[in-house]
């Protein structure tokens, strides 16, 4: 491990942590691919557990010693350590869990390699809150599906709020991209899965009824938060499904549902 103490603003390396907004960090051209940040020493572990290759480490003096175990096969990587005030002006926030990482972005795998061998996943369509979308993977790696699939427009789990409501599950959880849904429920369907959106619908299914058989497997597609469900995404569903609601109350935040949907159907 190469341990740099800040003295400076302008030590080579230190720009990926200047430069925190995340639509920078997708688009740089160096490194290929990009970077995200993985925030606090549990998620960090949990990124270099999945494989990710880090590129520096950001770290305040006290966290030294929790970072210093998790690097012992990255020995070339560099660790930036400084005070939080320092790591502050850097970074334009108070860092009070002690440590970054700017972590080299994976490639995102082929749909059927992530599906390969599931029996239960969870599709995310055009959800744009970054909040929802980290809510989501937590209640999928906490309740239990095999993965989710999230559509071209759906928000980047890799962002770093995502990264951080999910406690890291996103970088546990195997995801990738779907194409559009011409070219998505022919595929779904062909690897043998049952298609349920989640939506209110006049012909819709209550969730405990579809809950007392539940097909060997599934696919539960969630909508975004404003409008829901495409009529795509509606009419390549095999069955739409409703949670019962009372008062008044026509459904539930989407992070919500995808916890009480997953719980029925576990």
């Amino acid at each position: 491990m190469k341990t740099v103490r800040i003295d400076s603003l302008d030590l080579p390396g230190l720009d990926d942590y200047a430069r925190l907004t995340d639509v920078v960090l997708r688009r740089l051209s160096e490194p290929a691919g990009g970077l995200y940040i993985a925030e606090s020493s549990k998620v960090i572990a949990r990124a270099l557990a999945a494989g990710h290759r880090p590129r520096s480490v950001l770290v305040q003096e006290q966290w030294l010693d929790d970072i210093a175990p998790l690097l012992g096969e990255w020995d070339d990587v560099t660790v930036f350590v400084g005070d939080a005030a320092t790591l502050e002006s850097l970074t334009g926030y108070n860092l009070h869990r002690g440590a970054l990482a700017a972590m080299h972005r994976p490639e995102l795998r082929p749909v059927a390699d992530v599906i390969e061998g599931a029996r239960r996943v969870v599709v995310l369509e055009d959800i744009t809150d970054h909040t929802n979308v980290g809510a989501i993977f937590r209640a999928v790696a906490g309740i239990g599906a095999d993965a989710v699939l999230i559509s071209p427009r759906c928000a980047d789990p890799l962002y770093r709020r995502s990264v951080r409501v999910s406690m890291g599950t996103v970088l546990q959880v195997p995801w990738t991209r779907l194409p559009e849904w011409s070219e998505a429920a022919p595929l779904l369907h062909d690897a043998g899965f049952h298609i349920a959106a989640l939506a209110l619908a006049d012909d819709a299914v209550t969730l405990d009824d579809f809950a007392a058989s539940v097909p060997p497997k599934l696919a539960l597609v969630l909508g975004s938060e404003g409008d829901g469900l495409s009529r795509q995404a509606l009419t390549a569903a095999d069955t739409v499904v409703t949670i019962p609601m009372s008062h008044g109350v026509d459904s539930l935040n989407v992070a919500s549902a995808s916890a009480v949907a997953l719980y029925t159907l576990r």
